[in-house]
């Protein structure tokens, strides 16, 4: 289930895009919704996000659903606490072989997630900043000064010394963030990537889909645009068509 070494090289030297470059998330509020929504969907994707807002309305019975069916699967879970639960939570969860898994990117935290991962194949993804943030949310988060982007590329190269698989960042910070020796061989995803034209909703630090392949990004993640469209797997394809290009 996990990636093919290389691959993330690969498709940025001239091969094209990975075939799963595409995640959609399904952010619904229940499992029942969700396999509705992957059912409409259909072949223009393989490659799904089960977010926290559906752990409590079956998020875990919809992602083995989506693994018995052929897809894949990043479980993001964004996970933060002292070392000792992150590792007993990730080992817990690893038991159902999904193939990505967030946690926050302190080092602690992906420490503790890699060693609860163990010997399986889900790989451990670090949150740098989240792209619903800006300069004025983290102060008053009391977070460290300076640009949200170079935070984000710090806290990149900490979470792969922490043993990180990848790292889930912007657009923005995509290219710096791949320029890092550390980063070689590592996974980035990244969320916030709207088609042009389309509304930013709660998202501060957006790209288009080929911006964000071309920035260095392995797998763009991709909600509303896709899921509230009327015809989702119309727009699904239309943005795998984009990514293909790029």
């Amino acid at each position: 289930m996990s990636a093919e070494p290389g691959a993330a090289g690969a498709a940025r030297s001239g091969a094209g895009a990975r075939p799963d470059a595409l995640i959609v998330a399904l952010d619904v509020g229940h499992a029942h919704a969700a396999q509705e929504l992957a059912a409409r969907i259909g072949d223009a994707a393989s490659f799904y996000k089960i977010g926290l807002g559906m752990l409590t309305g079956g998020g875990l019975a919809a992602a083995m659903a989506l693994k018995e069916a052929g897809a894949r699967v990043f479980l993001d879970m964004k996970l933060f606490d002292i070392p000792a639960t992150v590792e007993a939570a990730t080992r817990g969860l690893a038991q159902f072989d999904l193939d990505f898994l967030t946690v926050h990117g302190d080092p602690h935290v992906v420490r503790a997630a890699v060693a609860g991962r163990g010997g399986s194949a889900t790989r451990i993804l670090a949150v740098t900043v989240l792209t619903s943030l800006d300069r004025a949310d983290l102060d008053h988060c009391m977070i460290v000064p300076g640009a949200p982007g170079d935070i984000a590329v710090e806290r990149a190269r900490r979470a792969f010394l922490a043993g990180a698989d990848g790292v889930i960042a912007s657009a923005q910070e995509a290219a710096a963030i791949r320029a890092l020796p550390e980063a070689e061989g590592r996974l980035i995803v990244t969320p916030g990537v709207r088609p042009a034209g389309v509304a930013a909703d709660d998202q501060k630090r957006v790209a288009t889909p080929a911006d964000a392949i071309r920035a260095g990004a392995d797998h763009v993640v991709v909600g509303r645009p896709i899921t509230a469209a009327a015809d989702p797997a119309a727009a699904a394809r239309a943005i795998a068509a984009e990514i293909a290009g790029a």
